[in-house]
């Protein structure tokens, strides 16, 4: 019998459209995922070891996931997940529908779904759901993966966002976001508080040298990012009262106004001041005081505690003033519940 492990590599397909490789491994010894490489000369070893950690490579019928484990010989299977479309598809998503005409659609958008799709939110985003209500009549000059999208929040935060449903109101829209000419107010709630009570923060923005995934208030480099801030109420904090010191709050409710619209910038801008927002897991340094901490455990938050409470525009086809103010929803108002009773 030969030493060299690969005898075939076979194309099967399951009942869910997902494809099937099949190989058989004469002679084991070596690493299990160098040895998938030889017998799955399609696939690269990065590629083997994900679908390894996955769970779907099988030996012999058993699954398999330790890539650094020796390789046993017998009949190795990979069932490759289904190919997913380039193209975003309609998905029957239940939307909170603001305002709707033929140029336009305002929307309060759930904390947890993503704007668009993206690696790990292919699925379930705002655009599918658009896609749904919208029919043909979502604006295209998005592109093919961001139909009618003119600005975005981020996954995890809640609250009002615009989209066009024609090419005009696309354009005009963008005009406007490109202009700052767009009134927008989030509410934050965060560790700590900020002073003054009322300010403005200017600070450049770019990418983290020290993580790239992170955005970061830079000396030099990155762009101009302005936020009016003004705290609205805190929790926690206790007045002096004869030998007893005066403490800070824990914690307080800010609403900040965006004059420009950069990735991150009320989450980096709070952060950088030493009030950053509660539950945020990227820009949330150090721990907040444990009276806080089960605050945010009884709410049930999981999320950074921002939502977009208000998105005030001029209509780009009509000329109408448009303003639209919701409320947080349920996770950050029982947090705020719980931060009152401090």
């Amino acid at each position: 019998m030969s030493d060299e492990p690969l005898l075939s590599e076979d194309l099967l397909a399951d009942d869910d459209g997902a494809a099937i490789l099949e190989a058989r491994l004469e002679k084991g010894g070596v690493r299990l995922d160098k040895a998938l490489t030889d017998i799955f000369p399609t696939l690269s070893r990065a590629r083997l070891q994900a679908l390894l950690a996955e769970g779907v490579v099988t030996r012999d019928g058993v699954p398999v996931s330790v890539a650094s484990g020796k390789a046993q010989p017998g009949l190795y299977a990979v069932a490759l997940p289904a190919v997913v479309s380039a193209i975003p598809q309609p998905e029957a998503i239940p939307l909170t529908v603001l305002y709707e005409d033929a140029h336009l659609i305002v929307v309060d958008k759930a904390a947890g779904m993503a704007v668009h799709p993206a690696p790990g939110s292919e699925t379930g985003t705002l655009v599918n759901a658009l896609l749904h209500h919208c029919a043909s009549s979502l604006s295209g000059i998005g592109g093919v993966a961001r139909p009618g999208i003119v600005h975005r929040l981020d996954k995890h935060t809640s609250g009002v966002m615009v989209a066009a449903k024609s090419d005009a109101a696309h354009a005009g829209l963008s005009a406007l976001f490109a202009a700052h000419d767009i009134e927008r107010t989030y509410i934050a709630l965060t560790r700590g508080t900020l002073r003054p009570e009322q300010g403005r923060i200017i600070s450049n923005l770019g990418r983290s040298t020290g993580d790239r995934k992170k955005m970061a208030v830079l000396n030099s480099g990155g762009r101009e990012a302005i936020t009016d801030y003004a705290v609205e109420r805190v929790f926690g904090a206790s007045p002096q009262k004869g030998s007893r010191q005066a403490t800070p709050p824990m914690a307080s409710r800010i609403a900040c106004t965006l004059h420009t619209g950069r990735t991150h910038q009320i989450r980096v801008h709070m952060a950088s001041k030493g009030a950053p927002l509660l539950g945020d897991p990227v820009y949330g340094t150090g721990s907040p005081a444990n009276p806080v901490r089960a605050a945010i455990a009884a709410a049930g938050l999981t999320r950074q505690a921002l939502h977009a409470a208000i998105l005030g525009f001029v209509h780009p086809i009509t000329g109408e003033a448009l303003r639209f103010e919701t409320q947080p929803p349920e996770d950050m108002r029982r947090l705020e519940e719980g931060l009152a009773a401090l």
